[in-house]
């Protein structure tokens, strides 16, 4: 992996869109000490205090996925990243909160954000933005449930050390990825944040008590609602009541 250092980026992503995708090479990683304009999920920003964390975009060219595959790479992911985390957090139970926030009990240790690029039905090529908190312990009021590596273990970690750790089990995981389809969905759906538990959602802005079943092969959240009914969503429909 070819790894590009920066003090100061608006985002890695937004970065790594303006690479010419023909000639920027498989597994370039571009990392930031400090972004001024952090991209989460569905437009939200993604705060991070400089210096304290880590933040970078790795790009992927799994042609060998179809378009319609597409969310077995944000399964991938999640369960890669996961799969760091918890090998650094060893005394804490580290899950996937659907569709790929990385969860440490009912908390917030990591978001993804992934943007492909399709071409003939294949997806040719892959943004794969990450922000991990690692050494902020203060966040603002108005996020609802952070915390970092520092703030579970009372222990500083090495920003450093901490890419290599992620980056090492995201190559793990996308080679197994190559190879098997199943075992990724079945790594996932064994870190599902909520998983066979009821609890309490928001659907089309009505209140339910649900049980979280799996997820689609198209990355729908499936839930059976306390009375009995089947519910397939999409991020736009339901919303996690915490």
């Amino acid at each position: 992996m070819t790894i590009h250092y920066f003090d100061t980026l608006d985002s890695t992503n937004n970065y790594c869109k303006l690479l010419d995708p023909k000639t920027v090479e498989e597994f370039m990683v571009v990392c930031a000490c400090c972004q001024t304009a952090g991209i989460g999920q569905q437009g939200n920003v993604w705060v991070s205090e400089p210096y304290k964390n880590l933040t970078f975009s790795i790009i992927l060219k799994p042609s060998f996925l179809l378009a319609s595959e597409q969310y077995l790479l944000t399964m991938m992911l999640a369960v890669a990243t996961a799969d760091a985390v918890a090998s650094l957090l060893s005394d804490y139970s580290v899950d996937i909160k659907w569709p790929n926030d990385i969860y440490v009990g009912e908390r917030k240790i990591c978001g993804i954000l992934t943007t492909n690029r399709i071409h003939d039905s294949h997806i040719t090529q892959s943004i794969c933005g990450i922000g991990l908190n690692v050494n902020q312990t203060n966040f603002p009021e108005w996020l609802p449930n952070p915390t970092s590596l520092k703030a579970l273990s009372g222990n500083d970690f090495n920003i450093d050390n901490i890419l290599k750790a992620v980056l090492s089990s995201i190559d793990k995981y996308y080679q197994l990825l190559k190879e098997d389809h199943d075992e990724i969905r079945h790594l996932y759906l064994s870190r599902l944040f909520r998983k066979g538990i009821q609890a309490s959602y928001e659907y089309l802005g009505i209140k339910i008590e649900a049980t979280i079943t799996g997820v689609d092969r198209f990355g729908h959240l499936q839930l059976t609602s306390s009375d009995g009914k089947e519910i397939c969503c999409d991020m736009k429909e339901v919303k996690y009541i915490l």
